[in-house]
């Protein structure tokens, strides 16, 4: 584009005669930005007598071998940016458009009239320097130092220039001046980038120059890969980024503990071990800066299963206990319990408030997560209780004789089984023996008391009938004589016992009638009731050995 407005006209005058001939150029130097259009005013005179014929602009003002200078508007170079502006009279200016820095050249105006060998050459000409523009900054600064970019050019440009200045190829719009300098007070690291500069009005902008702003780390941060959940076993990666410059060095520290350095912290195989809070540290000579802590948290399946019971001590029927199942997992696991094979709740507690025998057994708690499930070891249950149910039961059976012995033996339920057992003959107050068997050698109803820690329980009384031995030996001989003689025997032997035991009653019983003889030892009548009671007795006594 043409410059707005052409700096000092230098009058340049070359009068060769007083007839007046010359050429004049405004500018003797003209200093152009490359891309730009450059004017070359001048003004030539000659004589009023002579009509111009020919004119040009060329590039040399010697000729070699008799040729004619050459006429720029001819040269392919120029032919297409080269415009006349002036006239055949007085004016020589012309515009030469996009001069690159080839066109740096002197240039001089020739002209000819219709008079023979009547040719003029400015001599003097219009030296041309076609320039850039180059920014000059420092190569590094500090944030906070004050930085000054120059927009340079190889010469002073003719031109009245306006510099714009341009940052990662966008306009500072706020910056216009009419020097060559960019001052930056206090500069930031957002002021770090690629700075070029131009001149108004012209479409050539200067290649970037990068300005390098050091400064301390900064927006130092960690992520985590994968980002969704992490399970024990997988591969973790942590990546730390931070903004700084020159770049940072990095160190990793698992709460305040150092494990490691560089951008990435990778966790081939993870565990639960490694869940805890991490942190990355961006250091640089500026400075250095902490990331926030990044809680690592690992899932994985229950593990450590644990049955404990509350309280921890002995456990006495009718106490209330607390079964508590711990765990570790990730997250949190569902707790079941069971009984042997029987399900019987959930929950981390299982509580039983009044405990009785029935609630003894194997215990074992399930944990279960989305990553999997154990169940714990039985855990057994004894709940302690006094003896129950306690009984007396006989060794021997069929009949007992005189001399005999009679084995007791006692039994209980009870937790501890009981080891203090005391023997008893009902309406007697003291007792008759101890230990869990006891021998009886006499007729009675006997009962026994079981005792362990926790209390003790009586049984019910049973009936222990011991018969003489006399009756015995009568059974023994009628057994070897057979026959009548042995009816006869048995017949006397009852009568004798009947006789025996009915005078042993005859003070406490009114219904006997005594015989008219008192000294005789018998009795004439006797109640049929009486009677009755003794048979089953007599049918015991004609059973034969074989039989009994």
């Amino acid at each position: 584009m043409a410059p707005r407005l052409p700096l000092i006209f230098l009058l340049i005058i070359h009068r060769v005669s007083s007839a007046g001939w010359g050429v004049s150029y405004s500018h003797s130097h003209i200093c152009a930005l490359k891309n730009s259009s450059v004017i070359m005013s001048c003004t030539y005179t000659y004589p009023t007598a002579h009509q111009i014929v020919n004119m040009f602009w060329t590039k040399t003002n010697v000729k070699s071998d008799n040729t004619e200078l050459p006429d720029l508007s001819k040269d392919p170079e120029y032919s297409q940016r080269l415009h006349y502006l002036g006239d055949k009279q007085q004016n020589c200016t012309i515009r030469l458009s996009h001069v690159t820095q080839k066109d740096s050249h002197k240039y001089y105006f020739r002209f000819t009239t219709d008079k023979p060998d009547m040719v003029w050459l400015g001599r003097s000409g219009v030296n041309l320097t076609v320039t850039d523009l180059q920014v000059e900054s420092p190569e590094r600064v500090t944030e906070g130092d004050s930085v000054r970019l120059t927009c340079k050019s190889s010469c002073t440009l003719t031109d009245r220039a306006i510099f714009i200045w341009y940052r990662n190829s966008q306009p500072l719009t706020e910056r216009r001046d009419t020097n060559n300098e960019l001052l930056l007070q206090s500069v930031r690291r957002e002021d770090a980038g690629r700075y070029s500069c131009a001149l108004h009005g012209h479409t050539y902008i200067s290649p970037d120059v990068h300005l390098n702003v050091m400064y301390p780390p900064r927006n130092v941060s960690v992520s985590i890969s994968p980002s969704a959940e992490i399970v024990e076993g997988k591969k973790v990666i942590l990546n730390c980024s931070s903004d700084s410059n020159p770049p940072a060095e990095i160190s990793w520290f698992k709460g305040g503990t150092f494990v490691g350095s560089g951008r990435i912290y990778s966790i081939s195989k993870i565990s639960s071990d490694h869940s805890g809070e991490y942190k990355c540290k961006s250091i640089n000579e500026h400075g250095e800066k902490d990331s926030d802590n990044v809680t690592l948290n690992v899932m994985y399946p229950p593990r450590n299963i644990l049955v404990s019971i509350s309280p921890s001590g002995e456990i006495k029927e009718g106490n209330s206990v607390s079964l508590n199942c711990s765990s570790d997992s990730n997250p949190p696991a569902e707790i079941s319990w069971f009984k042997g094979g029987t399900s019987l709740g959930s929950g981390r507690i299982y509580s039983i408030s009044n405990i009785s025998s029935d609630h003894s057994g194997e215990y074992k708690c399930k944990s279960r997560n989305k990553h999997g499930e154990k169940y714990s070891d039985t855990l057994p249950l004894n709940v302690m209780y006094p003896p129950r149910s306690v009984s007396v039961s006989i060794i021997q059976s069929g009949l007992i004789w005189e001399g005999d012995s009679v084995t007791l033996i006692c039994s209980s339920d009870s937790n501890p089984p009981a080891l203090n057992f005391i023997w008893f003959k009902e309406n007697q107050s003291s007792s008759v023996g101890s230990g869990q068997s006891f021998s009886a050698l006499q007729s009675g109803r006997f009962y026994c008391e079981a005792h362990n820690q926790h209390g003790s329980q009586r049984s019910d009384a049973v009936t222990v009938t011991v018969h003489h031995g006399a009756v015995k030996n009568v059974l023994v001989i009628t057994a070897a004589s057979g026959g009548g003689f042995i009816i006869i025997i048995i017949i006397i032997i009852i009568i004798l016992i009947i006789m025996r035991k009915r005078r042993s009653i005859k003070s406490e019983d009114p219904t006997l009638k005594p015989v008219s003889d008192p000294n005789e030892d018998t009795y004439t009548a006797l109640e049929l009731k009486s009677m009755t009671s003794d048979l089953p007795f007599i049918a015991d006594l004609l059973k034969t050995p074989e039989d009994s």
